[in-house]
């Protein structure tokens, strides 16, 4: 029981894996002639939530990502300026942001022109960065979260040379596509019950895929 008690205190933060920003999605809302409310308020200086920019430009995924990681974060000190609400997003140039950060058109323009490949620079110089001076934030004790793909280097290379073992990733993300982890993770979300998670590092990163989920009414609402 204590070592639970313990582990309740040091808290946990999540990272979510970025959206596509060069898909249609991502030219709906950059387009200068979209008149819908986000479009508009991308446009203008006070940009808009990134959360909520790549919610829109990702779909069902990311907005589950999102929910799940703004319902379960526990971030250790709340008023921290990198761990902020728990829930940081990935970047495709520049690093970690929290989830809450502003960002403009043209920072979504520039998100869209780098690839998100761990060889290239523009893209791991400031996320490896940024990881590191959030290690240094939360310190050793927190548990660190990736909601994304580990079938990949992109993301798990750079994180696991920062977090090593403590980055840990549902392993109910194992076989599953992009839509049914964000209907996965949009049901946890409901339930109250979070998901369970394992190391990163030695995991197996493919798997057959399961069962798929039963549809909830009112799921996107």
């Amino acid at each position: 029981m204590a070592k639970r008690r313990s582990k309740a205190r040091a808290g946990r933060v999540f990272l979510l894996s970025p959206a596509n920003c060069s898909g249609p999605r991502a030219k709906m809302v950059l387009s200068d002639r979209a008149k819908f409310d986000l479009a508009v308020r991308l446009r203008s200086s006070q940009g808009v939530a990134i959360g909520e920019v790549f919610a829109f430009v990702s779909g069902l995924y990311f907005k589950g990502k999102l929910t799940y990681a703004l319902a379960f974060a526990r971030p250790p000190d709340p008023g921290a300026p990198l761990a902020g609400s728990g829930a940081l997003v990935i970047t495709p140039n520049a690093g970690l942001r929290p989830a809450e950060t502003a960002v403009t058109a043209d920072a979504v323009r520039g998100f869209a022109g780098v690839d998100i490949a761990a060889n290239d620079p523009r893209y791991r110089r400031p996320l490896l960065a940024s990881a590191r001076a959030l290690a240094e934030e939360i310190g050793p004790e927190c548990d660190v979260v990736l909601l994304g793909s580990i079938a990949s280097a992109k993301y798990v290379d750079i994180l696991t040379e920062v977090f090593g073992e403590r980055l840990r990733f549902p392993i109910d993300f194992v076989g599953r596509g992009d839509m049914s982890r964000g209907g996965l993770l949009l049901r946890a979300v409901r339930s109250g019950e979070e998901l369970p998670y394992v190391p990163v590092k030695g995991a197996v990163r493919h798997g057959p895929r399961p069962p798929k989920l039963t549809p909830i009414k009112g799921i996107l609402s």
